[in-house]
């Protein structure tokens, strides 16, 4: 009897599981945002959309896109009200200018610190660094594209474009969210990180 109901238990779980489609992803970073971008209580997506998820696309990822960027802090930077795609602002300040290579051409991003969210615990350290390039509109989200930083000890950060993923608002037009400022524009294509959502 004993052995009857392993199999049982064997069998419904292993029906369950055919039942249910493995979420896309290669890396780490991947699996982890498609479980996040499926879970009801943390998907930024739609009812209808997270339904039928399966994971979102992204570029193969590329270790030319994992680069080593020199920050000159900015100490003495103002705050100020970065537009978002609703009416609200939102109080920013450059932290530092980066500075890297990319595809053998050199660049520079301003990366910004909130005011709100450096009140918030586990968020002290915390720096944004959203950036527009030549795939938005493309492959990628018109409105560009976000990546997470912590403050370094050194000057120098770590910057890794296979982690960029979209702001919430190309999934779903109730959140508000910062716009990227032309300054973190990147006059080149950057194949690598999350891809539009819905366009394949």
């Amino acid at each position: 009897m004993k052995h009857l109901l392993i199999l049982l238990f064997l069998v419904t779980t292993l029906s369950c599981a055919q039942d249910k489609k493995p979420l896309k992803g290669e890396t780490e970073f991947q699996k982890e945002l498609n479980a996040e971008y499926k879970d009801a209580t943390t998907s930024p997506l739609k009812d209808k959309d997270r339904k039928v998820f399966d994971g979102l696309e992204f570029f193969k990822f590329d270790s030319t896109y994992v680069v080593k960027a020199k920050l000159e802090r900015t100490p003495n930077s103002k705050w100020f009200n970065m537009r978002t795609t609703t009416s609200r602002v939102s109080k920013e300040r450059v932290y530092g200018v980066l500075s890297f290579e990319l595809q053998g051409k050199q660049f520079n991003l301003n990366i910004y610190q909130g005011k709100d969210l450096m009140q918030k615990e586990g968020y002290e350290d915390y720096l944004f660094l959203p950036f527009l390039d030549e795939t938005n509109g493309l492959e990628s989200y018109g409105g560009g594209r976000y990546l997470d930083a912590r403050i370094p000890i050194g000057d120098s950060i770590i910057i890794d474009f296979n982690k960029a993923y979209n702001p919430y608002c190309a999934y779903n037009d109730k959140y508000s969210c910062p716009i990227v400022p032309r300054k973190n524009y990147l006059k080149t294509r950057v194949e690598a990180g999350v891809k539009a959502f819905g366009k394949h």
